[in-house]
């Protein structure tokens, strides 16, 4: 379509020199009358002109008839007349009827320029797409794949089944969708989640198709190939919301239904109306024509699809993927915003948030026999142990003689001591009672506690809880000020729940829901009067971003097809649900600006075009009125691709060792280790 318009434009403007050049009315205007005028010249001007008429004007009189047959008269419409009543006139002049000059050569602009608007429209709508267009031609043509003697063939990426390998060396892009093997390396997901810097990936870890390889070459077994890949679900979810009809959208169109029936009226009572005050059936029908073509609906019916298109593609690239344009416009107006705690608000592991001496020992030396101590062990609590030291800094030697304590913890030598990480449930089976102010505080803030012992002697305490993300506080600050409410959904005990609605200044929170029970809690909050968003991991959310009006699946990664989510965020970032907010917001306001620029400018050309001002000698003909409906559509287009995605990535925050922590409930079936014990969050 954009090289039909812009082929047909270029040949156009070729055969509307001989027309423009021959008019009288330009030579007049240039002062060189007769000096390109011969016998028979307006015979060769009617020939340029039916051709332009015919080529040219062919996009539109087809247009005009398909708009007929369904009953919808707009901007093909006006064209197909405008240009039709044009060549008409001006045929019958060439032709010997004696009724006033011929205006070839403003039939011969007016097609040129009409042709030169749709083109640049259908380039600036195509443009919108850009970066499905940049996804596309992100993956690779062909891999390295591996064979078993270890030697690689290179293959092209259809012919990649699932379970094969494939070596990325340092700088190419990773072909299809897979785990990395072998290797540790940095890739760059920039285009395909709107992170800027580049991820550190070892072994276990995913690679997606179309991100770049860093520094090392890595081995990636294929998981996912066709339809099922990252970039494939992508493009086909932008694609979806572009061909997705809005609210917005339809508003448009009825409004350029309304302003084509307006212009056809407002055109023919502009020709009655000169022919009864006396003026020529020439002037009559020139006021018309210009009218007709000034009132063209093009930026109005351009003004909305294009500013959501390219809100679309722009957050496709940024890892903010729109299902549902509906909802999207539902996002502008979110009152109040309800977060899933684990995994949403919180990082979903343990980590170490007090370290309470009871011995006089600093508390360097508690984590560092604890963290030996847990080196060796699975459990998820040995683990954030572990975490915990690793992130102060602190080194540890191997435990010898590991042992574990059924049920209560874990024994073992570590750098001479026997120590032990134990549960409360051991101190009470040894009658070791504790009086400290800190650990009940501790306790009443639902966090997990364990005791370390050295040589049978309680030396301190370590309290563990799931960490809350660092972009939390900042997205929730954020929203806030945006003057929406912001509250939270947790199965997590009361304590818990209490404490990270205190610890991020939440609005609201509900505690102890189980995940039958989210959707209730959702229906709740829209029972109070407010438009509601919900954001989840989309698993065992799913019923309540089914019932939100705006529902968030937070964290997909690569498994995008989320089918209870109208939007999907590809990082675990909770800014990235300001992000959406904002966006949606100013995809509303461009709208706005769009809408009130292609209005304002027919309220204000029409008149301009049937001559009010023509007693003050001022009168708009045709090509002037094209030359400024087109630049009215460029306007609102190019007012369109300013649109743009604002992100918070500068984080506020303390050291890593200083963050606040929460308690996960969902660590309760691991016995006396858990410090309450509380419901669990599925």
């Amino acid at each position: 379509m954009v090289a039909d318009f812009r082929r047909r434009f270029w040949i156009c403007l070729v055969l509307s020199i001989p027309v423009v050049v021959l008019s009288k009315m330009l030579q007049e205007l240039f002062g060189v009358a007769g000096i390109v005028a011969f016998p028979g010249d307006a015979y060769v001007q009617l020939t340029f002109a039916t051709a332009i008429y015919l080529y040219g004007g062919w996009p539109f009189l087809k247009g005009f008839v398909d708009e007929l047959w369904r009953r919808g008269p707009g901007m093909m419409t006006l064209v197909a007349v405008a240009i039709s009543v044009a060549y008409l006139y001006s045929a019958a002049v060439a032709l010997g009827l004696v009724i006033g000059e011929p205006f070839f050569w403003e039939l011969a602009t007016l097609v040129d320029i009409m042709l030169l608007g749709h083109w640049i429209e259908m380039r600036s709508v195509m443009g919108a797409s850009a970066a499905l267009e940049s996804l596309v031609r992100l993956m690779p043509s062909d891999a390295h794949r591996l064979l078993s003697d270890g030697s690689t063939e290179d293959v092209a990426i259809t012919l990649l089944a699932p379970g094969d390998r494939v070596l990325v060396k340092p700088g190419e892009k990773v072909p299809i969708d897979g785990e990395i093997l072998e290797g540790r390396t940095s890739i760059n997901e920039a285009m395909l989640t709107g992170e800027s810097r580049p991820v550190e990936k070892g072994a276990g870890d995913n690679a997606i198709g179309g991100s770049v390889n860093g520094e090392a070459a890595i081995t990636v077994e294929v998981q996912k190939t066709g339809d099922q890949t990252y970039l494939a679900q992508v493009i086909e979810l932008v694609r979806k919301a572009q061909e997705s009809r809005s609210r917005s959208q339809d508003l448009a169109n009825r409004a350029a239904f309304w302003l084509t029936l307006a212009a056809l009226s407002v055109g023919t009572a502009t020709f009655i109306f000169w022919l009864a005050f006396g003026e020529t059936f020439q002037f009559a029908l020139t006021r018309t024509v210009t009218v007709m073509v000034i009132a063209c609906p093009h930026a109005l019916g351009l003004a909305v699809p294009l500013v959501v298109a390219v809100s679309t593609a722009i957050s496709a690239g940024s890892g903010l993927l729109i299902r549902d344009r509906s909802a999207f416009e539902r996002a502008r107006n979110v009152q109040a915003m309800i977060f899933d705690k684990t995994g949403t608000l919180t990082e979903g592991q343990f980590g170490v948030t007090d370290v309470v001496s009871l011995s006089g020992r600093s508390e360097e030396d508690l984590l560092r026999l604890a963290a030996g101590l847990e080196s060796q062990s699975e459990h998820p609590i040995a683990q954030g142990v572990v975490r915990g030291a690793q992130q102060r800094g602190i080194e540890y030697s191997p435990p010898r003689e590991f042992k574990a304590i059924p049920g209560k913890g874990a024994q073992a030598l570590v750098d001479g001591e026997r120590v032990k990480v134990v549960s409360p449930g051991y101190l009470r089976e040894h009658d070791l009672a504790i009086d400290d102010e800190h650990l009940r505080e501790v306790a009443e803030q639902g966090k997990t506690v364990v005791f370390v012992l050295a040589d049978e002697q309680l030396i301190g305490a370590i309290a563990l809880a799931d960490i809350i993300r660092p972009e939390s506080r900042m997205a929730i600050r954020r929203l806030k000020e945006m003057g929406i409410q912001v509250m939270m959904l947790t199965g997590d005990a009361e304590a818990v729940a209490h404490w990270v609605a205190n610890e991020l200044d939440l609005d609201d929170y509900f505690a102890e829901v189980l995940p039958s029970e989210k959707a209730e809690k959702v229906k709740e909050v829209q029972g109070r009067g407010l438009v509601t968003a919900m954001t989840g991991d989309g698993v065992n959310d799913a019923p309540a971003l089914t019932q939100a009006d705006v529902g968030i699946a937070i964290g997909a990664g690569t498994d995008v097809a989320i089918e209870s989510a109208d939007i999907v965020l590809v990082r675990s970032d909770p800014r990235d649900v300001t992000a959406l907010i904002r966006l949606a917001r100013a995809t509303y306001r461009k709208m706005l600006q769009n809408l009130w620029w292609a209005a304002g400018y027919n309220i204000v050309a029409i008149p301009l075009a049937a001559g009010v001002l023509y007693y003050w000698d001022f009168w708009m003909p045709p090509a002037a009125a094209a030359v400024l409906m087109a630049a009215s559509t460029v306007i609102v287009a190019i007012n369109a691709r300013f649109l743009h995605v604002e992100r918070d990535e500068r984080l506020d925050i303390a050291p890593p060792e200083e963050h606040v922590s929460l308690a996960r409930s969902d660590q309760s079936d691991q016995g006396e280790r858990v410090l309450p014990a509380s419901r669990s969050e599925s």
